[in-house]
């Protein structure tokens, strides 16, 4: 008969952090979130580190190129999704790869020949006030002139008025050149008092525009994680059946991690995808496996040289896995005995083997939980999709906004490639669902929240590092009783929005 565990696997939920000593140098401003991103020997640094312990999943609704750059800028890493064509993943990778901090695509371009109509409605689509006026009317035409609210009086002007007529023509514009560095086209910005500077080629094509308003926000994100060549570190999800033309590309693309994206990661599948990469690029190209829910599995992966492992089945909101087949495990149980399995391989062997806990998280207070049973870093699918930076639709629904999100399992996604098991390459049947989650505004606003929880959570167990969380914490489990007492109960509630009770 099977192998039977006689104990249930636990949640994260059904478990609280007891306080621990916290003293005078426990405060939030002290505490480091730095972690390890890939594996490393002992007395050795790891070749990428995460400044904050976040990373988005590899999801057609979560991981595009701006959520990248929005993540990046804050210190985590994005694993673009990789359930489309080879051509058009590396696309992605690409941009968020060539987006130069401060340096702005122009999203508001305009021909000459355009008129104050078209500048109005322009204006309304985008919400910018600042338009480029090129030769063809594109983001890399010839610069012919600028735009701005102050050029023209919607009262005083007629809606026909070509472009032409009242912009502010190049000759009378500040600009600088192609190569320019961020410091000096904002000193430029300063000492002329611009609003906006544009940035064009010995062709006098426009490249970028840069905007005063941007130099703040570039010196509010010291979390900045950057390569060796101050580009944004930007990971990429690959599939276990056409990672040998996906890998080239991926790496040609910039891409600075890789992960394999499957279901689950206890297979040959995963361990031909690494042996051919090893065999190819070595230790350069580096790349996580999984997922996993016990120790056997993770030695496994951590055997067949995977840079992390990620841990977690059936855990994630859209993933109906365990409903459908009847496998997985809950992340709580399956995160620590994974855990406990690394520092046993660390002990062992002297390489240490990042571990990536993978759904579950359904509170910020979870993210905390994660790090103490043992996890490196968090991947995170719903968390991420709320926000401005994820490629999906924002829609109204009875005058509130959502944000589409679906699973990589589900009809919509037709991901084959993550659950095939050497079949007839089709989706026999769905392992995630179609959904809509609350929209939540910017990414930074929403992280800053969520890590100044985790942050406060961590002095009051009176650790400053993550290491030293994991090493001080003091774990219970809770009965449901107690769960429902932690939360508001036998009080009326007032509506914040109304004031009203509800």
């Amino acid at each position: 008969m099977a192998t039977f565990i006689n104990e249930p696997s636990h949640t994260f939920n059904e478990y609280l952090l007891i306080p621990g000593h916290s003293s005078s140098e426990c405060v939030p401003a002290n505490v480091s979130l730095k972690t390890p991103l890939v594996k490393f020997k002992k007395g050795e640094e790891p070749s990428i580190s995460l400044n904050i312990p976040l990373v988005s999943a590899i999801m057609q609704s979560v991981s595009g190129d701006r959520l990248a750059v929005a993540l990046a800028t804050e210190g985590g890493v994005s694993f673009i999704y990789g359930s489309q064509s080879v051509e058009d993943e590396a696309a992605m990778v690409n941009r968020a790869k060539t987006y130069k901090a401060g340096f702005v695509k122009s999203d508001s371009n305009i021909r000459p020949d355009a008129t104050l109509a078209d500048v109005i409605a322009l204006t309304k689509a985008t919400g910018h006030s600042t338009i480029a006026v090129t030769e063809d009317g594109t983001s890399e035409g010839k610069l012919l002139g600028i735009i701005t609210s102050r050029d023209y009086r919607v009262s005083r002007m007629s809606p026909d008025e070509k472009v032409e007529t009242f912009m502010t023509p190049f000759e009378k514009l500040i600009w600088a050149k192609e190569g320019t560095t961020l410091k000096v086209a904002n000193d430029i910005i300063w000492d002329n008092k611009l609003n906006s500077l544009p940035i064009i080629n010995d062709a006098g094509q426009l490249c970028y525009m840069v905007f005063r308003k941007d130099y703040d926000s570039h010196k509010q994100n010291p979390n900045e994680l950057l390569d060796s060549q101050k580009r944004y570190v930007v990971g990429a999800g690959i599939n276990t059946r056409d990672y040998a033309e996906r890998v080239p590309a991926l790496i040609d693309a910039g891409a600075d991690v890789l992960c394999i994206d499957s279901s689950e990661g206890f297979s040959d599948w995963q361990k031909l995808t690494i042996e051919w990469i090893r065999e190819r690029y070595g230790d350069t190209v580096k790349v996580g496996a999984g997922n996993v829910v016990d120790a056997e599995g993770f030695r496994f992966l951590a055997d067949c040289g995977a840079d992390f492992v990620k841990v977690g089945i059936g855990g994630g909101s859209i993933c109906i896995t365990r409903e459908t087949k009847g496998i997985g495990r809950g992340q709580a149980t399956a995160l620590m005995e994974v855990c406990a399995e690394r520092d046993r391989y660390f002990k062992e062997t002297g390489v240490y083997i990042p571990v990536c806990s993978d759904g579950g998280i359904v509170h910020d207070h979870h993210m905390t939980l994660a790090l103490a049973m043992g996890a490196d870093f968090i991947m995170l699918g719903r968390y991420f999709a709320r926000f401005d930076e994820s490629p999906s639709n924002r829609v109204s629904l009875n005058g509130t906004y959502y944000k589409e999100y679906w699973g990589e399992g589900s009809a919509r996604a037709r991901n084959w490639q993550r659950y095939d098991l050497g079949g007839d390459k089709k989706l026999s049947f769905e392992e995630g669902v179609d959904s809509y989650v609350p929209y939540a505004g910017r990414l930074k606003d929403n992280v800053d929240l969520s890590l100044s929880k985790v942050k406060s959570t961590m002095c009051n167990c009176g650790a400053l590092t993550i290491p030293e969380l994991q090493k001080k914490a003091k774990l219970t489990l809770v009965s449901a009783t107690s769960i429902v007492e932690g939360g508001a109960h036998d009080v009326i509630q007032k509506d914040k929005s109304s004031g009203f009770v509800k």
